[in-house]
Formats: C-alpha cells, sequence, structure tokens
C-alpha cells in the first residue's frame, strides 16, 4: 500500500515538475486511423502529427494540458490530460463537418505543403484522372490521343514528357515505366478511379530520401480510400456520345476494424474530331482494409484496367491553313492503340512501439501496350507513310521495408530497403500500313532493368528548427537481349547516391520557413544505355529550395518558393525513331507562389503561380531555349459548398506562348481556358453539371515542332503540329448513393 502512495506521488510529482509523454490515436468514427492529424498544445508549446497508423506521441506533457486535435474536413476537438493519460493510450475520434481553413495548421514537417492539394481534393471533388493530376499545384497536362496515351507532364520548367521527370505512383505502387516502348519514364494513371482516392501526397524537387528514380522536378503519390463513406452508383452522359458509368460498392458495413469495397468505372467517347475515336476504358478495383491487434494495419489491394482507342494524332498547321483539313480532321486517322494493367498490392504495418512502425508492402504489375502513331506523315516513306507501332509486355515486381522510429524526443528517422524489377518483352518498333500491314521492324528485343535501394532519413529538433540530413542509395542492373541481332545479349550497371539536406523552422501553428537541398536522378533507357557503353545511366539533378508556408489570417494559406534545379543531362524523345536520347546539361531558376483562401462559411478561392527560366547549359545563346518548357503558367478558382447541398466552382488555368525551338522560331500558343461544375445533393441522389471550356476558346493542347511531309508535298516542312484542343462541353451526371 505504501508503494503504490509512493509511486503515486512520484508520477504526480514527475508530470508537474518534468512532465511525461502521452500516447494517443486518431480516428474517424468508423474506427480507421487519421493520418497527418494536428495536434497543438494549447498554450502553443507543443505541436506533432499523427503517423501512418493514426498514433501520436505529446511531450513532455502535464495534467491539466489541453490539446487540440485536427483534421481537413473533420471538426477540432479538445482533451483535457489527466492522470489516467499516462498509463492508457487515449483514442480520439473525430467527427466529419464541412470544410473550414481555420481547421488547417501548419505542421512541423517537410511535406506541410501537402495540405494545399488535400484541400482542394476536399474543396473541389473530380471524376477524372486528368482532373486529379491538375491538383498537383504548378502541374499541367496535355493529351494528344483523346485520353488513351498517358498524359503530356508539365512542372517547374519541364516537358516532362510522359514522366521522365517525376514519379508518381498509386499507393505506393510506381507508375512510371522504366525502359517503356514510348518513352523513358511512361506514366499512365488511367488505371485509378478518381473516386476513390482519399489523399494526395507530393513534392516538388529532389528532396526526399525515400523518393528515387525520376524524382528531379518532384513526385506524386495518390492514396485510395480504405473505406467508403457509402455505396453509390452514378451515370454521366456528355457530348461526342461521352458516357460514363462509375459504381462503388461497399461489401463490409458496419464493420469498425475491417472494410472491403469494389469499384468499377466505364467510359466510352468519340471525342470532338472527323473520325471518332472509338475510345473506351474499363477499369476494375477492390480492396480490403483491416486494423489488426496493436495498432498493426493490413491492405490488400487489386485492380483491372484496359483501353482501346483510335487518334487523329498531331496535325500540322499548314494543312488547316491551305484547307486540306479542319482543326478537327487527321492526315493519319489510323494511329490509336490498346493497353492494359493489371495490379496487386499488399500492405502490412506493425507497429513496433508507442513511436515507431515497420512498414511493408509489396507489388506486382502485368502491363501490355500497343500503339500506333504518324508524326512525318510521308517524309521517310512517301508511298506508304511513316506510321510507327509501339510495344510491349511487361512484368512489374517490388518489394519495399521501412523502419519508422520516433522514440527520442529530439531524434527520429526512418530507414529503408528495397526493389524493382522490370522485365519486357517484346518491346519492338515497326514500320506499319493502316495498321494491319508490317513493313519492317526497326527494334525488338527483351529488357531486364533491376534497381535495388536503401535509404536513411533523419529528423534532429531542436525547439522550433528541425534539420533533416538524408542519404538514398540506388543500384542499377540494365540487360538488353536484341532479338535483330543474333546472340547480341547486353548489361551494365551502375551505382548513385543521392545526399540531402532540408532545414526547417516553424514559428507556430501558422508560420514555416523551410530551405531545401538535394540531389536526385532520372534513370536512362536500357536501349540507350547499352548503345552508349554505360556512360550518362543516371545523370544527376541538383536541386535548391527556399520558401515559406504562411497563414498570415485564419482564413488564408500561402505558400511560397524560390528554386534552383541543375541537370546533367536532359532527354529528348525522338517520336519518328521511337527513342529517347539523351541530350545536355541544363538550369532552370523559379518561383511558385500558391494560395488558398475562405471568403466565407461557403466561398473558397486558390490560386498558383509559376515563373521558370529553363536554359541548356551547353548551347550557344539564343539556340539554348528548352523547347516546351513552360515559362509562366496559373491555375486557380472559385469554390463554393453550401449546407443546403449545392457545390461547385469555376476554375481557369493559363500558359504562356513558349518556344518550340532552341531558337524560338516555332512558338507553342498559350492559352486560357475556363471549366465550370455544378453538384446538387438532395437526400441520396447528385445531381451534377460539368463545363470543360465554358467559353469555346480555340487552342492546342499537345504541341510539337516537328518536321513532317504531306502526300503531295516534295520535300519536309519544319513547324507547329498539335492536337487541338476540346472546344466546349458539357456533360450531365446523376449519383445514387446508399
Amino acid at each position: 500500500m505504501c508503494r503504490f502512495i509512493y509511486l503515486s506521488i512520484f508520477i504526480t510529482f514527475s508530470n508537474t515538475v518534468f512532465g511525461m509523454d502521452v500516447i494517443g490515436k486518431v480516428v474517424d468514427n468508423q474506427g480507421m486511423p487519421i493520418i497527418d492529424a494536428y495536434i497543438l498544445k494549447v498554450d502553443g508549446s507543443f505541436h506533432a502529427s499523427s503517423n501512418e497508423l493514426g498514433i501520436f506521441t505529446c511531450k513532455d506533457a502535464q495534467i491539466g494540458d489541453t490539446l487540440v486535435i485536427s483534421y481537413l474536413g473533420y471538426a477540432d476537438k479538445q482533451i483535457v490530460i489527466e492522470k489516467a493519460s499516462f498509463t492508457k493510450s487515449m483514442t480520439v475520434v473525430l467527427e466529419e463537418t464541412y470544410f473550414d481553413l481555420e481547421q488547417v495548421r501548419i505542421s512541423n514537417s517537410l511535406k506541410s505543403t501537402n495540405q494545399l492539394a488535400n484541400i482542394d481534393l476536399i474543396i473541389q471533388p473530380v471524376n477524372s484522372s486528368q482532373e486529379i493530376l491538375r491538383k498537383v499545384p504548378g502541374l499541367f497536362i496535355g493529351q494528344h490521343a483523346g485520353g488513351g496515351k498517358a498524359e503530356q507532364l508539365f512542372l517547374r520548367g519541364f516537358d516532362i514528357d510522359h514522366g521522365t521527370d517525376i514519379a508518381v505512383s498509386v499507393d505506393g505502387i510506381p507508375v512510371n515505366m522504366v525502359s517503356h516502348a514510348h518513352g523513358q519514364g511512361y506514366a499512365d494513371l488511367h488505371f485509378l478511379i478518381p473516386e476513390t482516392v482519399q489523399r494526395l501526397d507530393f513534392g516538388k524537387g529532389p528532396y526526399y530520401a525515400d523518393k528515387g528514380n525520376f524524382t528531379t522536378a518532384g513526385y506524386v503519390n495518390f492514396q485510395t480510400k480504405d473505406q467508403l463513406d457509402n455505396s453509390s452508383i452514378s451515370l454521366e452522359a456528355g457530348r461526342f456520345n461521352t458516357k460514363r458509368a462509375v459504381a462503388l460498392i461497399d461489401l463490409l458495413k458496419n464493420t469498425k476494424q475491417q472494410h472491403a469495397y469494389i469499384a468499377g468505372e466505364y467510359l466510352i467517347s468519340d471525342g470532338p474530331f472527323e473520325s471518332p475515336q472509338n475510345f473506351h476504358r474499363l477499369n476494375l478495383m477492390g480492396k480490403y482494409t483491416v486494423n489488426l491487434a496493436n495498432n498493426d494495419k493490413f491492405t490488400f489491394l487489386a485492380s483491372y484496367f484496359d483501353s482501346e482507342w483510335t487518334a487523329s494524332g498531331q496535325v500540322p498547321q499548314r494543312a488547316i491553313d491551305s484547307g486540306l483539313i479542319n482543326r478537327f480532321g487527321a492526315i493519319d486517322d489510323t494511329e490509336g492503340g490498346r493497353t492494359g494493367r493489371t495490379n496487386i498490392a499488399l500492405n502490412y504495418t506493425k507497429n513496433t512501439g508507442a513511436n515507431s512502425f515497420l512498414k511493408n508492402r509489396i507489388y506486382f504489375s502485368n502491363y501490355h501496350f500497343d500503339l500506333f502513331s504518324n508524326f512525318t506523315f510521308f517524309a521517310n516513306d512517301p508511298i506508304n507513310g511513316d506510321q510507327i507501332r509501339q510495344t510491349e509486355n511487361r512484368n512489374l515486381f517490388g518489394a519495399e521495408s521501412v523502419w519508422h522510429n520516433n522514440k527520442l524526443s529530439n531524434f527520429n528517422y526512418k530507414i529503408g530497403a528495397g526493389f524493382r524489377q522490370d522485365k519486357v518483352n517484346d518491346i519492338g518498333l515497326w514500320r506499319t500500313l493502316n495498321r494491319n500491314t508490317i513493313l519492317s521492324s526497326l527494334a525488338q528485343g527483351t529488357v531486364q532493368e533491376s534497381n535495388y535501394y536503401s535509404f536513411l532519413n533523419t529528423e534532429f529538433t531542436f525547439g522550433n528548427w528541425i534539420i533533416n540530413p538524408a542519404l538514398r542509395l540506388d543500384y542499377f542492373n540494365f540487360n538488353y537481349a536484341d532479338e535483330l541481332l543474333i546472340n547480341k545479349n547486353d548489361a551494365e550497371n551502375s551505382l548513385i547516391l543521392s545526399p540531402k539536406l532540408n532545414i526547417i523552422y516553424t514559428a507556430n501553428a501558422n508560420l514555416q520557413l523551410f530551405a531545401k537541398s538535394g540531389v536526385g536522378f532520372h534513370s536512362n533507357d536500357s536501349r540507350v544505355v547499352l548503345a552508349r557503353n554505360g556512360k550518362e545511366t543516371l545523370p544527376g539533378a541538383f536541386g535548391v529550395d527556399i520558401g515559406s508556408n504562411w497563414k498570415p489570417t485564419s482564413k488564408l494559406w500561402v505558400n511560397t518558393a524560390l528554386w534552383y534545379l541543375f541537370l546533367q543531362q536532359e532527354f529528348v524523345y525522338v517520336g519518328d525513331e521511337g527513342i529517347v536520347e539523351p541530350s545536355g546539361k541544363t538550369r532552370r531558376l523559379g518561383i511558385d507562389v500558391s494560395v488558398r483562401g475562405q471568403l466565407s462559411k461557403a466561398l473558397f478561392y486558390n490560386t498558383d503561380f509559376n515563373y521558370t527560366i529553363a536554359r541548356s547549359i551547353e548551347s550557344p545563346k539564343g539556340e539554348n531555349l528548352i523547347p516546351l518548357a513552360p515559362e509562366l503558367t496559373m491555375s486557380g478558382g472559385l469554390s463554393m459548398q453550401f449546407e443546403n447541398g449545392l457545390i461547385g466552382g469555376i476554375n481557369y488555368r493559363f500558359i504562356k506562348d513558349r518556344p518550340a525551338t532552341e531558337s524560338n522560331s516555332i512558338v507553342a500558343e498559350g492559352y486560357f481556358i475556363t471549366d465550370l461544375n455544378l453538384n446538387y445533393q438532395f437526400k441520396k441522389i447528385t445531381f451534377g453539371l460539368e463545363v470543360q471550356n465554358l467559353f469555346n476558346n480555340v487552342w492546342n493542347e499537345a504541341q510539337f515542332a516537328t518536321e513532317s511531309r504531306l502526300f503531295d508535298e516534295l520535300e519536309a516542312v519544319e513547324e507547329l503540329h498539335f492536337t487541338p484542343g476540346a472546344p466546349f462541353f458539357i456533360k450531365g451526371k446523376v449519383t445514387y448513393s446508399f
């Protein structure tokens, strides 16, 4: 009895004088962990975030302290620390509510800027994979196959082509394809059903040790929902014979420890072109999540995607000016293709203590690709034309384990290791006629490429300061068996070390300053690596960011960054040869500004401004512009969320004229496009209206300087070729929830 009294006195004295740690878990009303919930002491002396299991630790807490727990789209909750809080982990349940920007606080984390995109996801729901990519501040896209091919991406003064300089993933499954038949880093995100997206994690620059290949301009990771709020069926119809059906079905209702759902999407469209696209896309997905004992978590995901289309390709300006075709006509309307992907992923997170956990994942993808293109028309073959076919069949397998350790009050770290292996069969390039006849074989073989990696990320906390040194090591093995050359099988190995150093100063929940620096890389295509005898295999990227996250008022968030990035080597896609060629050294200097504000309880606004100076270092002045590198982009809009069920917004995107050649002799035209969306929820039914290109502007989407020859021309001509941007498009939608 005396020992118990002494122990009680000691605990009380320790709590009063020294303080102790309090452990808690943040969950929603379905019992699912909430990641990155913000935990703040009312006196401002402590702030932290919940980890991937929803767990947080309040250090040096005392009896009577008050914690405020908040998260986007949930009502704030206050917890008063009691004596029992030190001996038993507390569970904090947050209730959903209408979004209020006042809830959003700046976390003492390198990734606090992520909240910008998640704010947009809450305020402006999306229903296409193209739209969801635009949620990354400063990221622009261009489609030149009517939704069939992966989008052309633009970020931080990069024409990223289809993914060379941005790493894209879904639930940790890499989307980028190394040594792809159509271009290095090809990232086709069309297997993602947008209604299943829960969170968006992004970062700009090469500053993140857990992100490897292609993370030069940045990375994007989409995280799908672990559970559904309810089941729903949606039907959509719009111009150009566009129809879409989406179903999300909850399989385990009224259960708090385990959740399962299936989702499906079917889309058809002919597009605005004279030759109908006959576009078809099918997506199926299933996900199972279970919260195990000891706060462990297991998820299983499986998805299937198949898409087929016909495309009109890029058209030359002179063909339109002469009246040969109109903007939506075609020189070769037999372009198009078919592609598909099957994914399987397992994630298991093991809680190893109050402030540590081990996250394991394993994934497998089977992928096929068959594309017909004609960029130059009759420049190489004046009789049959220059159509090419690119194909591949790929198996992609990988695994990763990461241990997160946050046990010490001023020192945290995570250490990880993993691998990725790609085996690409039947990767080839042929010259064809009308899709049906193979005229000649230009390349055919098998690629085997492996990437083994490890990384260490550390965080030292000194008051309001976080010093974040990190290191990443990547080893690559490149192997290509050329089937056109008997017994021609080449292999190369390469190693790269990527150090990072980031410094974050979080003055309070309304102001953060940061300085980021690091080395990243993008790998070269295996076929190019071997052709160049292993040279220029893993060109590095060296970057620096200096900026701030600031809430000058409770209803306004401002993010700014001044940045610099140097690349040892650019890549240029050569369309008629179907290969990626190494180019020279480049530098980029720019400024990013993002603003999120709230005018009233129901009205929100957003603006993103991005300005970049991009130059080739090894070219003479006047010939040192980087083709298609965007100099100035802006996007933004006004959104509304009324309690009577009316939700909507009007949004714009702008890109300035930019050079299509190194000398600016050919210019890719800029554009300003406005979109509108409205949704009204009445009980279990939601009515929606979406308008793209509200003012019916004439604009060019994907644009290139290409040397081509028409069937009646004697010589090839270099000029602007483009895919016309969609005209006024309207689509209606009805959703039933149950």
